[in-house]
Parts: structure tokens; sequence; C-alpha cells
């Protein structure tokens, strides 16, 4: 089902945003920055949240409490129409549903599903990819 995706993203929910930015920026050397719509220091309506990309891949970080256990959250990209037709094959084969498809904070759409260990995985289809 997923031989065909890429790794998008990996998504982290933490404590505090800023202390996250100095710790990847300063500590690790990556640069970072903040989602579009969202300056520092700034939490619209979608919260707001910090990237930073490393190769074709971002690691993207939301201030929330989530359990240790749920994050980080790995993020398979998928193709133009796919999203639908993978979260039925998933609920085919009893894969349990955390999140339905739904819009995604950057207008692409998401929909989360946990493995048999109870980890969360994440599919997500662009904003640019057709429905």
């Amino acid at each position: 089902m997923l031989q065909n995706s890429r790794i998008e993203a990996v998504v982290f929910f933490v404590k505090n945003l800023h202390n996250t930015q100095q710790f990847y920026e300063s500590t690790l050397g990556l640069k970072t920055s903040w989602a579009a719509g969202t300056e520092e220091g700034e939490r619209g309506e979608g919260g707001g949240h910090l990237m930073a990309h490393i190769g074709d891949s971002v690691l993207i970080f939301f201030e929330g409490d989530e359990k240790p256990a749920r994050t980080p959250i790995l993020v398979f990209s998928v193709g133009d129409s796919e999203i639908h037709r993978m979260v039925e094959h998933l609920t085919t084969h009893h894969v349990e549903i955390l999140a339905p498809v739904q819009h995604a904070p950057d207008g692409g759409l998401t929909a989360d599903f946990a493995d048999p260990d109870g980890h969360v995985l994440s599919i997500y289809q662009s904003p640019d990819e057709k429905c």
C-alpha cells in the first residue's frame, strides 16, 4: 500500500515551541521556520507550528500536550486521490483509524491510524493533489 509513498514529515508535540526552536537551531544546527501564516510567538487558529527541513522531509512541531507514546508521528505522503482509497483499505483490514480523513493545517488532507502496537502513523495528501 505505501510502497510508492515517501516519508513526508515526522510530527512532534512539544511543550514549548521557542525552546524547541532554540534546541534544533543552536544544538543541532538545523534551520527552522514558522509555518506560513504563523509568525514567531503568534498562535493562529491552527495553533501555529514550527518546521525544520531535512532533505526532502520535514520535522513539524506543534505545541500541545500529547502522550509521549503518541509522538512523534510518522507521516507518509500519498499521491493524487489516494488518501480515501487507503483509508478504505485500512478499514477493510481492521486497522484502527484514529482520525478520519480531514483537512491538514496547510489545506491538504490527512488521516491517522494505529499500527498493532498502538504507534500513530499518518497519511497525507498535499493540497496540490486532486481529491
